[in-house]
Formats: C-alpha cells, sequence, structure tokens
C-alpha cells in the first residue's frame, strides 16, 4: 500500500491492518488518494460499499458497489466490467482533473471515468451515496455542489431509485440496461433493457437480445407499463412509483421510493438468461424477495401470435385472430387477415376490444392533446389507419395513438388491459359467421330433404306466430310510462309517479356491451355486474345489470330510479335511462372514466394520483351532493350507504354520489325513518341505524365523517391496525386530535406537499360528523360552511365505535349487531356488495 493510500486508513495502528490486508476507508475519495485491493468506501447509511470483488467461482478481481449486509454479495455496479483486474494490485485514483482511474500493478489505466472538471474546480472528491451512486463532486456546502460524473448515468445489470432510463435528445446518450454474461461473468451479457427511442414515438420498454425483441414491456399508460404481468399479491404492494418524463430534450423512465427505504430497498435487475427480476429487502432480513418476473408465460414471447393475433392463456391455443380476422392457411403461411377486405368506405366502424395489451407503437403516431372522440375521427379520416387507443390511464388524461399497418404483439389481460379500437369493414357484422360456416350452410341447404324442409318451415312458422306476440306485447309496453311498466311487474303495486326517462332496447344495450363481454365487465355488486359500453352514437355508459332472480333487486331497482331520476346536480350520477325485457332489468348511467374512489385510496401505486388540493375538492363535491340531497332538493333524501365505493370520479376527478339502492325519500315535515332491515355497508353505519334501525340524514353524515378521514389518511376505518393500539381509524384520529398532532393522520403519499390548515380542518370537521349523539353532529349546510372556513367550530366529543368492529358485540351501549351473508354489510335478509 502506497503512503497515499494510507492516508484513508481510519486507524491509527497501521502496522495491524497492513498484516490483515484489509482497510475500510471513509466515504470520499480526496484528490491524490487512491483505494487498493482489500479497501472499501462506504455509503453514509452504511448500506453499500464500493470495493474490489470476485464474483462467483471467478479468480478475476473488479471495482464494483454492492449491498452490504446481505445473505449473498449483490452487486449494483462494476466498473471495469469487460476489463478484469488479473490480480489483487489494482489502485483506484482520482486526479486534479477530476477523472476517476483504476490502474493495474504495472501502470495500465483498466477503467476511467473520462470525466473532468470545467474551470476552477475546489475541494474534488468522490463519494459514495446513500443511494449507492458513486460521485465526483466539486464544493463542500450541500447546495452548491457540482457533479462531475455520477455512475448512475453508466448502469449495468441494475436499476435503483434516482437512476434514469432513456436518452438525452440533445446529447444522443441513451442508458439502459445490459445483463451479465454469466453469474461468474459481470461482462456485457446478450439481453438489453431499452427504451423505444426514436423521437415522437410512443414510449415502451424492450428486452432483448442483441437485436432480437424477446419481450415487449409497454406502452406506458401514465401509471405502469401496461405489459407487466397481473397483479399478485407480491405485486400489489410495490415499494416505489414509477413516472415518465418526455420533452424536447430529453425522455426517461424512474422511480420514486413510496415506501420507508430505512426498512425496504429494492432494485430491477436484468438476468443473464434474459428475465427483468424487481426484488425486495426487508430489513433487518438479509434475503431478497423477487416480487416480479417478466416474461411470465408464452404470451409474453413478442409477437407469438404474428399480425393481427391475439395471445389468451386463458384458452387453448393460446393464439386466435382478433374478432374480424381469420387465419389464412394459404401456401406457407399461418397469419390473420382481414375477414372482409376494407375499402375506406363511409361505414367503415370501429369494433373495441377491452382489457388488451395495446399493440407494438412501433408502426403508430401519438397526439398528446386529441380526445378519445377525436382520435376516432382521426383514425377514419385516413384510410390507412388500422386502429386507435387512448394510451393514458392517468385522471382525466387525454391522448391518441392510430396505428398504420399490421398490429403486433396484442395480448388479453383480466387486470391492467386497456380499450383498442380496431378497424372493419363496413359489412361486417360481429354475428356473422366464418367463411367455412357459409359455405358448410350452403353445402346444407342444398342437401336438405322436402321432408326436413317441410320441418323447419312448421317451426319457422311455429316461432314467428310467438315472436309476433311477444313483439306486440313489448310494443304495448314501450308506450307507457315507466310506472305502468313497474306495476305490471310488480301486480299493480308500483310506488312510483311518473318518470320520464329514456328506455333502451335490450338489443341496443347488447350491442353496445360486446353481448355483455366479460372484458366489458367494471365490476360486480349485490344486485348484478356492471358494465361498460358505448352507444351506436358514441357515447360511453355504465350499465348495471339487476339479478334476474332476486325480488329485492327489482324494488331496489325501482327505488334507485325514483329516488335518481329527478335528481340534477354536478355531484350525483346521472341516469341516462334504463331497460326492463323479459327478465332483465338494467340501469343505463353515464360513464365514469376514473372509477370509484376507493380505487385510488387504497392502492398504494395509484393513491399518489390523488394529491391534497384534488382530495380536498372531492371532500368538498360530496358535501355539496349531500346539501343537495338533504336540503336543496324537494324532497329529503337520505343515501344510506354513503361510502368510498359509491362516490364515482368524472375525467376531471369530481366526485359524482351514486347508488341510490338503498336511499330512502321523505316529505319537509319528517325528519327520520324506522326499519327493521338494517343495511349498509360495516364502518359507514352510523350507531342509531345500526342498534334500533333509525336513519336520518345525520345518518348520511356520520357515514360522511367516516369518508373525510378515510380520504385523509388514505387508510381504511374497517381494518384499520395500529401497533400501539387496538382503535379504529375514527379512534385513532380521536386520539390524534386529543394529543394536538391531527396533522400524522395525512397519508404518507403526499409527503409534505398539503396545506396543515385545510387538513386540519378537514380532520376536525370528520370528528364532528362522528360523534356519538346524532344532535350533537352538525347539519348538511354546517359541514359545508366548515369545510369552507366560515363559522367557529365547536370541540368534537369521542366518536361512535371508537374501538373495531369484533369489540362492538361486547360493549354495553350496543345491542349485538346481526351480520350479513357476505361479511361486508348489515342486514337481516341478504346481502350487499
Amino acid at each position: 500500500m502506497s503512503d497515499r493510500t494510507m492516508m484513508l486508513l481510519p486507524c491509527m495502528i497501521t502496522f495491524f491492518f497492513l498484516l490483515l490486508g484489509t482497510c475500510r476507508s471513509s466515504d470520499t475519495l480526496d484528490v491524490h488518494q487512491n483505494i487498493s485491493d482489500g479497501d472499501t468506501i462506504v455509503s453514509g447509511n452504511s448500506k453499500f460499499e464500493l470495493g474490489f470483488f470476485s464474483p462467483g467461482n471467478s479468480k478475476n478481481r473488479y471495482l464494483g458497489i454492492w449491498f452490504k449486509n446481505t445473505s449473498s454479495q449483490t452487486v449494483i455496479w462494476v466498473a471495469n466490467r469487460d476489463a478484469p483486474l488479473i490480480n489483487n494490485s489494482g489502485v483506484l485514483t482520482l486526479d486534479n482533473q477530476g477523472n476517476l482511474s483504476l490502474v493495474s500493478g504495472i501502470g495500465k489505466v483498466i477503467w476511467s471515468s473520462n470525466s473532468s472538471a470545467s474551470g476552477t474546480s475546489v475541494n474534488l472528491v468522490a463519494q459514495l451515496l446513500d443511494t449507492g451512486n458513486l460521485v465526483i463532486k466539486s464544493g463542500n456546502e450541500p447546495n452548491n455542489e457540482t457533479f462531475i460524473w455520477q455512475s448512475f448515468d453508466y448502469p449495468g445489470d441494475t436499476f435503483m431509485e434516482g437512476m434514469k432510463l432513456g436518452k438525452n435528445f440533445i446529447t444522443g446518450r441513451e442508458t439502459y440496461l445490459t445483463s451479465w454474461r454469466s453469474e461468474d461473468d459481470p461482462s456485457q451479457g446478450e439481453y438489453t433493457l431499452r427504451f423505444f427511442m426514436i423521437k415522437g414515438k410512443y414510449q415502451q420498454l424492450y428486452i432483448r437480445k442483441g437485436s432480437s425483441i424477446e419481450t415487449r414491456i409497454g406502452p406506458y399508460n401514465g401509471i405502469l407499463f401496461s405489459g407487466r404481468p397481473l397483479i399478485t399479491p407480491d405485486t400489489a404492494d410495490p415499494p416505489f412509483a414509477s413516472y415518465m418524463v418526455v420533452n424536447q430534450n430529453e425522455m426517461y423512465f424512474a422511480t420514486i421510493s413510496i415506501k420507508d427505504t430505512t426498512r425496504i430497498l429494492s432494485r430491477m435487475v436484468v438476468t443473464p438468461g434474459g428475465k427483468l427480476e424487481i426484488l425486495q429487502l426487508k430489513l433487518p432480513s438479509s434475503e431478497w424477495l423477487r416480487s416480479l418476473t417478466l416474461p411470465v408465460d408464452n404470451c409474453d414471447n413478442y409477437g407469438v401470435c404474428g399480425p393481427y393475433g391475439s395471445c389468451n392463456t386463458d384458452t387453448s391455443p393460446y393464439c386466435g385472430c382478433l374478432k374480424g380476422f381469420e387465419r389464412n392457411t394459404s401456401g406457407n403461411t399461418n397469419i390473420c387477415q382481414q375477414s372482409i377486405a376494407l375499402d375506406c368506405g363511409p361505414g367503415e366502424r370501429f369494433y373495441k376490444f377491452s382489457s388488451m395489451k395495446l399493440p407494438d407503437t412501433d408502426n403508430a403516431i401519438f397526439r398528446s392533446n386529441m380526445s378519445l372522440l377525436d382520435c376516432e375521427a382521426a383514425c377514419k379520416n385516413n384510410c390507412s389507419c388500422t386502429a386507435y387507443a387512448n394510451p393514458n390511464r392517468t385522471p382525466g388524461g387525454i391522448g391518441c395513438l392510430i396505428w398504420f399497418g399490421g398490429l403486433i404483439d396484442v395480448r388479453v389481460y383480466s387486470q391492467n388491459g386497456q380499450d383498442l379500437f380496431v378497424r372493419l369493414a363496413a359489412t361486417y357484422t360481429f354475428y356473422s359467421r366464418s367463411s367455412f360456416h357459409r359455405k358448410k350452410k350452403v353445402v346444407l341447404e342444398v342437401t336438405l330433404s322436402i321432408s326436413a324442409v317441410v320441418t323447419v318451415l312448421c317451426l319457422i312458422l311455429a316461432f314467428y306466430t310467438r315472436r309476433k306476440w311477444k313483439k306486440r306485447s313489448n310494443a304495448e309496453r314501450e308506450g307507457k310510462p315507466l310506472r305502468t311498466i313497474i306495476e305490471d311487474y310488480k301486480g299493480g303495486n308500483g310506488q312510483m309517479g311518473s318518470v320520464e326517462v329514456q328506455l333502451f332496447s335490450l338489443a341496443k344495450i347488447a350491442r353496445a356491451t360486446n353481448d355483455f363481454s366479460v372484458y366489458n365487465e367494471l365490476g360486480k355488486g349485490g344486485f348484478g355486474p356492471v358494465y361498460k359500453g358505448v352507444l351506436d352514437e358514441g357515447q360511453d355508459i355504465a350499465v348495471k345489470r339487476l339479478s334476474k332472480s332476486s325480488r329485492q333487486g327489482f324494488d331496489e331497482f325501482e327505488n334507485e330510479v325514483l329516488c335518481i331520476a329527478k335528481l340534477q346536480h354536478r355531484n350525483l350520477v346521472k341516469l341516462l335511462g334504463y331497460c326492463i325485457e323479459g327478465n332483465e332489468k338494467m340501469l343505463i348511467y353515464e360513464y365514469m372514466p376514473n372509477k370509484s374512489l376507493d380505487g385510488f385510496l387504497f392502492d398504494e401505486s395509484r393513491k399518489l394520483l390523488l394529491d391534497w388540493p384534488q382530495r380536498f375538492r372531492i371532500i368538498h363535491g360530496i358535501a355539496r351532493g349531500l346539501l343537495y340531497l338533504h336540503q336543496d332538493f324537494r324532497l329529503k333524501v337520505v343515501h344510506r350507504d354513503l361510502k368510498a365505493g359509491n362516490i364515482l370520479l368524472d375525467h376531471q376527478i369530481r366526485p359524482r354520489i351514486s347508488d341510490f339502492g338503498l336511499a330512502r325519500m321523505f316529505k319537509e315535515d319528517e325528519s327520520e325513518g324506522n326499519t327493521k332491515r338494517v343495511v349498509g355497508t360495516l364502518g359507514y353505519i352510523s350507531p342509531e341505524y345500526a342498534a334500533n334501525g333509525l336513519y336520518s340524514v345525520k345518518s348520511d353524515i356520520f357515514s360522511f365523517g367516516v369518508l373525510v378521514l378515510e380520504i385523509v389518511s388514505g387508510k381504511k376505518n374497517r381494518g384499520f391496525v395500529h401497533e400501539d393500539h387496538d382503535d379504529n381509524l375514527l379512534g385513532h384520529a380521536w386520539r390524534l386530535y386529543t394529543k394536538g398532532k391531527s396533522l400524522d393522520l395525512i397519508d404518507e403519499s403526499l409527503r409534505g406537499s398539503y396545506s396543515a390548515s385545510e387538513v386540519l380542518r378537514a380532520v376536525h370537521v370528520g370528528l364532528l360528523c362522528v360523534q356519538q349523539r346524532v344532535e350533537d353532529r352538525p347539519d348538511t349546510p354546517t359541514v359545508v360552511a366548515f369545510l369552507g372556513g366560515e363559522g367557529a367550530r365547536p370541540s368534537p366529543k369521542k366518536p361512535a365505535f371508537f374501538i373495531q368492529e369484533s369489540e362492538i358485540n361486547s360493549t354495553s351501549s350496543l345491542p349485538s349487531l346481526p351480520s350479513s351473508v357476505n361479511v361486508v354489510t348489515l342486514s337481516q335478509v341478504d346481502g350487499r356488495y
């Protein structure tokens, strides 16, 4: 070891460490100092080390950075990956020009940062940061530092938080991951993870083997890459959130931690076998856990089903053609082609495929300022356009991808998929048979015997007679008001007045929902599934298809139409119409593209998309919707099932109160009702309603208070867990309030980007709303005023249901509460989702 190396030793007994052959340096390397084999630089948080190592069974020596204190050495960066040292004589030096060099024992430069400080730089040092990034910098003050070079700009096989994968369009430098050649050899392997790096094209990731694409991860949908596998318990709670930056100068992908980095470490690596893996280390454990691996299945192999093919692992064989296309098996080809050729006629239309991985964007163009309707028009007006889609799934996000030519690498997902609109001929009928079936029908018609023809004619006559009778019945019904139709179904016991809403035919709704395709299903409630649909006029709708067998379902069908048909407010969901035909009973609503509030609040990867100003506006919007229901409408409406799942978000993230199946109306002189059948959702039901069946506008106020505290905290009231006590979310919020620490309730994902006064106001109002006694809770106008900062707010009293629901039955103040069938709601008759 040279004298300059000895300057790095943090020990006084130099000779003792020389005998051992190893030494630890400080966290910096100054000019004219060096590090020899056996020395290390340690990051400030002691998570990372920089030094010399030999991977696996190799005897070669490399300069690298690795995680400290893991069960097996986990290297995240290698300097001389393609130029190993063959002995222990290597030295790392930093010169006064800001260049870091690895020099062999014979004085040969094995590796260099090729960096230099411009102008006059002082205090040049090389430092290993707490992120695992090795930097060369000048200056001592944190706010006056200049990075001359950093290892994160030259990644190997591992991606860490703080790195960027992408391209600088000005310098032309591209940053991507390259696998090791083997576990024993860190030199550049065959596999790379890199972006589709053409300026103006839409971003997506590829795993390549040489120049050949193995797996396509993408395109990016504004939240994540749509080519990732389905959400599993291991991947549902990621330690970081990803984001994209695209501008005229650069395009890159990066991540930000959403977990406590002192307890959870993560990395993304491309393996020598061509897999992309995301791994987590939960301290103090020293074992890495694999949370995601790509590719997962055959459908992740790039273009496995060819142009216009669709891959689906739930079918056998897994390759098929998109609807409107068929296999051409002539000659040596086995590709999908249009069943009916396009002629660019005015009648050509687009078929919507739901839950799809969007095709490769190599032959697509992107327009960021186009709505979906504008996107359709642009595609229809260009005869070369074959498909279009909005790739942006962020709240209120717009954008237009238009494809030209074959659609490559399409697959079906049950989650994380998107809508794809594919151009089909004007004469194509979605219910038509293939050419094979048409030929078979011709052959059968020619060979039919006279007796068979007579039999068929008889059957046709019978069906025709029955159809004519049914058609006349339906025609008579269509001329009646909804009140009369309901009375027909209920034997004259309908309670509705005349409500003028549009009557949709079953055939029209079936067309809009692709015949109630499972891929169009948005969710399922206690009274049936909800589907997304597109009317012939192009309007998006949500269809609530009520149970065919449940009499209670029809009661709530009537109740919902009764309550909502006459309600008109920007914070209430709008009923467009209904369908009632045979055993089918459906309600048709305007479609809310961002679905329900709970899908954001309680999803760790999506809650980041709701900042505090949006959350506070949502609280205000719900309150204004309740004010309309409780006071401004000519009748008083009590919702009775206000919860995060029943708050829908439109394209502007405005809240819309939905699901009025349990709502009840009062006249002006009525204030409360009583029922023997308690229905609603656990965690939101007020104590007087749960215990005695009494409900009023104050029942909704209680539910609103719970909802406010959930929006502030990002936590569910039901099932809330805290390490210091057994209280639910209401009890936890009360504890913090009494200690003057209400700001501690704020969702960790907001990371300080909130208004303290607004948060304190919201928590205060939430606690006022969940008080035990009905008379203590504010009325709706007072709640709206308090949220707006008007009036002096009284101090809240201890909330109801202070403890978890498992302990409610043991309290003396409440009777034993009946559980429902599905343990989600309280009901003495049946359950409700």
